[in-house]
């Protein structure tokens, strides 16, 4: 098994207009993007090429949005150390971003 591309834990996952983790992870691994709660079940995941995403102008700086599937998804990711409530930096979802159009081919 390879190691992932990207992986970020304990990021919050709403499909609006309901939470659905707030301890989730995103994984970019052999070319999907992977949407998981938080012990470790699938919610939703495609491959990287077929995946929109972006961070919106109205979004926080640690948050994102991803199409998957037709369904969109905010991630709110939060760096490690910072708790839910506090904002997290932007370089998490910075990085995020990044590591999904470094994996689509995407420059």
């Amino acid at each position: 098994m390879s190691e992932p591309e990207f992986s970020a834990r304990r990021v919050r996952i709403d499909r609006w207009p309901r939470s659905l983790t707030r301890a989730g992870e995103v994984r970019i691994e052999d070319g999907r993007l992977s949407l998981l709660t938080s012990y470790g079940s699938e919610i939703d995941s495609a491959p990287v090429t077929a995946v929109r995403a972006g961070r919106p102008w109205f979004a926080r700086p640690d948050e994102a949005v991803a199409t998957v599937n037709g369904t969109r998804y905010r991630l709110t990711l939060h760096e490690d150390g910072t708790e839910e409530g506090d904002p997290g930096r932007p370089e998490e979802s910075g990085r995020f971003l990044a590591a999904l159009k470094r994996a689509a081919g995407r420059r």
